[in-house]
């Protein structure tokens, strides 16, 4: 009977030390009941399409980054979540905060995230690491970290960032977006920023994403869009959104979640702000925005907006002239592709890149959708040029975010440039070509169409990177626009354009009458051969971004201009005749 009780003892702590083992043993990953759709992966051809039109690059870009003194990484913070809040950002500022005649830069960042966080969390960017970045060029090209004096740390997670003088002081100043918190800074004039987010009158329990000022109503006074995503937080962003298998959980799609109203901010003339979406017409909560640009699209003087909508319609808000819009971007062909077609719009800008008078539209999308090009008709109406200018065979595969139409080599036309890299970071488990990192694309303007001369514009567009905001100016002053790329977890891309033999012209507005940055000016340079080209001033475009506002003329071969025409948001019209060359001109609205 001893022996039995024993054997019987070992047996039953056998059986327990076994199911504690079993216990203590990883289980497969179980399927969440909460799931959504992730970001589908279209049926693709075995092999690559052909990659579109190829040639030679007339300049290149010199990779400066590690030189530039700038030690900036983003902060994503990725979680086992996969919250889409991860993916989005940031942005990049180029601007002159201090009026020393050189570009500064300022980059958004994110801030601590974790698994299960609350649904209405703050993220937590008390950590170096998470911080904005203000960096401060210096006489020798390099840059300086001045953050912390300036006071431009943030609060949560940032997203976007948009500069502009909008208290008319003669300092640039600040707002930058994001994630339940946005931010106004006020620029002192003396390095420091206050932080004034308290004239923002709306609730900022949502997610912003880009942002840019414009007058709308020409009263003198910057007002402020800023663009909304998705209801979203971190409660619903936290469902399972499956990938080729159950086990492999990915970024979940925008269709999951109903779309978000952008917000019209009204400047008055104490300096406060009002919430004019409603009253102005703006208000459509079907929209998903994530990219804004600002022109004057039917030449009648007033600014319009555009805004760029991830898998829903995009939305183009017609300046009436009375302090309302209205949504033409169906009826002008400009709302889907050629099919009739939503697609997922990031990144926006508007130039003429044709040079017929009158501002045409370019969006960068996901792979499998083609970038898309919007060539202005004149009369209120858009044709869908993607395919007919070689974007579409270009770009099939590419996934886009900041943009930009710049002359890169300074012949009189316009290029397109994109900062690249598709949203879901398990993408290559799922396809076999499409790239979770891709290079930054570089199309020239042929005058009869785009070709691709991404492979010969130096070292840095063959490298891969997670790039997502971008913005562009001359950080060197030498009429050669470059490029800032904010990247994804990793350190920006600082690329210096290093120019053609080509002659240009370069045009740094100050209004008077009109607001101080002169956005929304109209600008018409034509040259001796009697060659026009247009401008409408603004650092808007792009995605999450604010370029440098002064403008850069490309002009070939000529060996002059013969005007150079300004048509104020005052009404005033002031003409600059036989303007110097290859230099940079400053023109003061007239009293």
């Amino acid at each position: 009977m001893r022996a039995l009780f024993q054997l019987t003892s070992f047996a039953f702590l056998l059986l327990l030390v076994t199911l504690v083992g079993r216990a203590q043993q990883p289980s497969p990953t179980p399927v969440p009941e909460r799931t959504g759709r992730s970001y589908s992966t279209p049926d693709l051809p075995k092999t690559p399409p052909p990659p579109g039109p190829q040639a030679r690059s007339p300049l290149v870009f010199a990779d400066i980054t590690a030189q530039s003194g700038i030690n900036f990484r983003h902060a994503a913070s990725k979680t086992s979540f996969k919250y889409l809040l991860e993916t989005m950002g940031g942005g990049v500022a180029i601007f002159d905060f201090d009026n020393d005649g050189r570009m500064d830069l300022f980059f958004t960042n994110g801030a601590a995230l974790k698994d299960s966080m609350a649904k209405d969390a703050v993220a937590d960017k008390s950590e170096p690491k998470y911080w904005n970045r203000l960096y401060r060029q210096k006489t020798d090209g390099t840059f300086t970290d001045a953050t912390e004096r300036a006071g431009l740390k943030g609060y949560g997670y940032s997203m976007g960032v948009a500069a502009a003088d909008y208290d008319n002081d003669g300092f640039v100043d600040l707002f930058v977006s994001g994630y339940k918190v946005d931010h106004l800074y006020r620029n002192n004039g003396d390095g420091t920023f206050t932080d004034v987010t308290k004239k923002l009158p709306y609730d900022q329990n949502g997610w912003s994403t880009s942002a840019g000022w414009f007058d709308y109503d020409r009263d003198g006074r910057l007002d402020l869009f800023v663009v909304r995503y998705m209801d979203w937080d971190f409660e619903s962003g936290s469902m399972f959104c499956g990938g080729p298998t159950t086990a492999l959980r990915a970024y979940c799609h925008p269709d999951n979640f109903k779309g978000a109203a952008n917000l019209l901010l009204h400047q008055r003339a104490d300096g406060s702000f009002e919430d004019v979406s409603k009253s102005s017409g703006i208000v459509d909560a079907a929209g998903k925005g994530l990219g804004v640009a600002f022109a004057d699209f039917d030449n009648d003087g007033w600014t319009d907006v555009f805004v760029a909508n991830d898998s829903v319609r995009q939305s183009l808000y017609r300046n009436k002239g009375n302090g309302t819009f209205e949504d033409i971007a169906v009826m002008s062909g400009a709302a889907y592709d050629e099919d009739g077609r939503t697609y997922a719009g990031m990144g926006v800008d508007c130039a003429d890149y044709d040079n017929d008078g009158y501002m045409d539209v370019f969006i960068t999308t996901l792979s499998n959708e083609k970038y898309a090009l919007y060539r202005n008709n004149g009369d209120l109406s858009f044709t869908y040029a993607t395919n007919t200018s070689g974007v579409g065979q270009i770009t099939l595969l590419y996934s886009g975010w900041g943009a930009r139409f710049v002359d890169v080599d300074n012949d009189g036309l316009r290029d397109l440039f994109v900062a690249q890299s598709h949203v879901l970071d398990t993408v290559e488990k799922s396809t076999t070509y499409l790239k979770y990192k891709q290079v930054p694309l570089l199309m020239r303007n042929t005058g009869k169409g785009f070709a691709n001369i991404t492979a010969t514009a130096g070292p840095a567009f063959n490298a891969p990177i997670a790039a997502r905001g971008a913005a562009f100016g001359d950080l060197n002053n030498d009429g050669h626009l470059d490029a800032v790329i904010a990247v994804l977890d990793e350190a920006p891309l600082v690329l210096r354009n290093m120019g053609t033999p080509n002659h240009w012209l370069g045009i740094s507005l100050a209004g008077s009458k009109s607001n101080r940055s002169a956005v929304g000016a109209r600008v018409i340079v034509t040259s001796v051969s009697g060659q026009k080209q247009i401008f409408d001033a603004s650092s808007g475009g792009s995605y999450l971004s604010s370029n440098d506002p002064r403008i850069v003329v490309g002009l070939g071969n000529a060996r002059g201009v013969r005007s150079v025409e300004v048509r104020w948001p005052s009404g005033r019209v002031q003409t600059l005749a036989n303007p110097q060359i290859d230099r940079y001109h400053r023109i003061t609205e007239t009293q």
